[in-house]
């Protein structure tokens, strides 16, 4: 039986995978609703909920090989050679960067144990030195 990735792309030796994209849609959705209940002081059961959903992705939706998860890069140093994310610089200096603003986060296919990077995030990023 084929799993959902081989039956949409069967060589992952070209690096090309197809997945299905109303899949990232959601995804990105539960990324918004947990960056926005993050800034409600009294969440409890919302995250709960949304911590659900995010299992899903990575263990049921696809097959028991497959699975999305996100990346939340916030706080992580960003450079000009990192793949996994689409930066706009905010200020002058391009020195000691870190990503200040995630408004797309970095969503990986996990096969096996393997993981690949299916969306790129879409950052923000500033220099360290501008807030010190």
């Amino acid at each position: 039986m084929q799993t959902i990735f081989q039956k949409m792309n069967s060589t992952m030796n070209n690096t090309t995978l197809k997945y299905p994209k109303n899949y990232l849609t959601i995804l990105n959705q539960i990324f918004e609703i947990e960056n926005k209940l993050a800034k409600i002081q009294e969440q409890n059961s919302n995250q709960r909920n949304i911590d659900r959903l995010k299992d899903f992705f990575l263990t049921d939706a696809l097959s028991d090989e497959q699975g999305l998860e996100y990346h939340n890069p916030i706080g992580e140093r960003y450079n000009e050679t990192r793949t996994d994310c689409e930066a706009n610089i905010s200020g002058m200096s391009h020195e000691n960067l870190e990503i200040i603003e995630v408004l797309k986060p970095i969503i990986y296919a996990r096969i096996g144990n393997s993981k690949i990077v299916i969306q790129k995030a879409i950052v923000i990023v500033q220099s360290k030195n501008l807030y010190k």
